[in-house]
């Protein structure tokens, strides 16, 4: 088994959790701190205060959250005596004062320095009037300086905004009290394994950058397939669809790092500077023929996991008409250099038949077949890079069938992080609280990227809210509408003109 680097640890710092009386504090937040101190790589001054309505005092916080994770009992007392809350309302500046009172607490019992990490674990609704009362109350204040010790951070949820116009607001008002290193924009994809290993494999392996462009890519498919419903996320996903929740963010940032360029160096600003370049080199949609670059789906009762599920309009808390799409596929072109005329294929859905997170890059079909036909159609060579929930990667190709006269099939390498590594509960939360807390804003999204990504699928969003029919239908458990096959499928078969 390869050698693990050893991992780099945190500083001494506070972190404070906005909202820490919800869900993604009890399923991800609080998990992740957790390992992070039995690794070893959380520092043993780390203060965790929850703040929410609430009220309750700090032993009665402890018990919540120990019956949530039901944690080895050893790490549990490492953990619990770190743990306290703050009961008060978000909209009431007394509740910022009595953070940064805390706070201040917590910094007068220990010599030398350490940071304040914030993360707003709210509703999008309430990202400025948290941000404004961290910084008015001076919990939260302004810096200039990186690499001040005494550093603060403030880790922001997607989405960022709901268009483009509403992200630049959002930005704005971020900016008027934050410097941009200390927005740490959250997308937690970006903290798997297989992501991260994307650079490595393309600009660590000599092998595989010559091929990696227009003259031997055909074109390239990212795919995340979920089979779960909305479930208690209805009212969210209603405002959102699809497209806000999976492709400004998750996707687009996947086709960033699939398509970039070389970075001079792996540090943060030179790795999101080609990402930008990626996002804004991606030729706009016309809203006016969406119908050749993007289709829509909402899913329809079928069976998942051999069990009867309803249609999304069925749902709790889904509006009887709802017209919000629940897939959507979509066509883009980056105009430039290494990837004019290579279409890279977007496409993502509830209720599908498995779950899978997919980037396959789709080469070309050799220039001349010397080989007698088989009456077998000769497939293209695909490298499948699989982000969840089997993290690895997969080459396929041709070769000659063992025996008497010249038949080829299709056969496949794969490599698999657990098969390599063994297994692992480590989750991408874990990676990116870590690297916040480090201070390194490699896979956190920088303002003008989230700004660049809204401009490529407002048209998209724009469109569909402006059409009056339904979107088609697909059975749940199925692979979507047979109008996206047909999207895809129109380019597949270029393959073997």
């Amino acid at each position: 088994m390869p050698a693990a680097p050893e991992p780099r640890s945190a500083g001494p710092c506070s972190v404070v959790i906005l909202g820490a009386g919800g869900d993604l504090t009890r399923r991800k937040l609080l998990p992740s701190l957790l390992h992070l101190l039995g690794d070893g790589l959380l520092h043993d001054a780390t203060e965790i205060v929850g703040v929410g309505r609430t009220p309750m005092s700090d032993d009665a916080f402890r018990e919540a959250m120990r019956e949530a994770l039901s944690p080895d009992a050893a790490l549990w007392e490492r953990l619990a005596p770190r743990l306290s809350w703050i009961a008060g309302d978000l909209a009431m500046p007394s509740t910022y004062q009595e953070v940064k009172e805390q706070l201040e607490v917590i910094e007068a019992g220990e010599a030398g320095d350490r940071g304040r990490l914030f993360y707003l674990a709210v509703p999008p609704s309430l990202y400025a009037t948290a941000i404004g009362g961290l910084s008015r109350s001076g919990a939260a204040p302004w810096q200039d300086d990186p690499k001040d010790p005494r550093w603060v951070r403030v880790i922001v949820e997607k989405p960022f905004g709901r268009s483009h116009e509403t992200a630049r607001a959002l930005n704005r008002v971020i900016g008027a009290v934050l410097a941009e290193h200390q927005v740490y924009r959250i997308d937690h994809y970006l903290g798997k394994e297989t992501v991260q290993n994307l650079m490595v494999f393309r600009f660590a392996n000599s092998i595989f950058e010559p091929v990696w462009n227009r003259h031997h890519i055909h074109h390239v498919q990212i795919t995340a397939a979920e089979t779960l419903g909305v479930e208690h996320r209805a009212g969210y996903y209603e405002e959102a669809g699809v497209v806000r929740d999976m492709f400004q963010n998750h996707l687009l940032q996947l086709l960033a790092l699939t398509a970039m360029e070389p970075p001079v160096t792996s540090k943060a600003d030179a790795v999101r500077d080609e990402k930008v370049k990626v996002l804004r080199a991606i030729r706009p949609i016309p809203g006016e023929k969406i119908d050749a670059y993007a289709v829509r789906g909402q899913y329809g009762a079928g069976m998942t996991g051999g069990k009867p599920v309803p249609a999304y309009r069925a749902e709790a808390g889904v509006a009887p008409g709802s017209r919000t799409p629940t897939y959507a596929a979509v066509r883009l072109m980056i105009d430039n250099w290494r990837w004019e005329g290579v279409p890279f294929f977007l496409r993502s859905g509830k209720r599908l038949a498995r779950r899978d997170t997919e980037i396959a890059i789709r080469f070309r079909a050799p220039p001349h077949l010397m080989f007698p036909a088989s009456g077998r159609t000769i497939e293209p060579n695909v490298l499948a890079i699989q982000v969840q929930p089997n993290e690895g990667l997969s080459l396929a190709f041709q070769i000659k069938v063992p025996g008497a006269g010249m038949q080829m099939t299709e056969v496949r390498m794969d490599f698999s992080y657990a098969e390599a590594f063994g297994p692992t509960d480590h989750d991408a939360y874990e990676t990116l609280l870590l690297d916040c807390m480090a201070g390194d804003p490699t896979l956190f999204i920088r303002a003008d990227a989230s700004e660049a990504a809204w401009k490529v699928v407002d048209p998209v969003i724009q469109a569909w809210d402006a059409e009056t029919g339904q979107p088609p239908t697909y059975p749940a458990g199925s692979w979507g509408p047979k109008e996206a096959d047909a999207l895809i499928a129109s380019c597949e078969g270029m393959w073997r003109e």
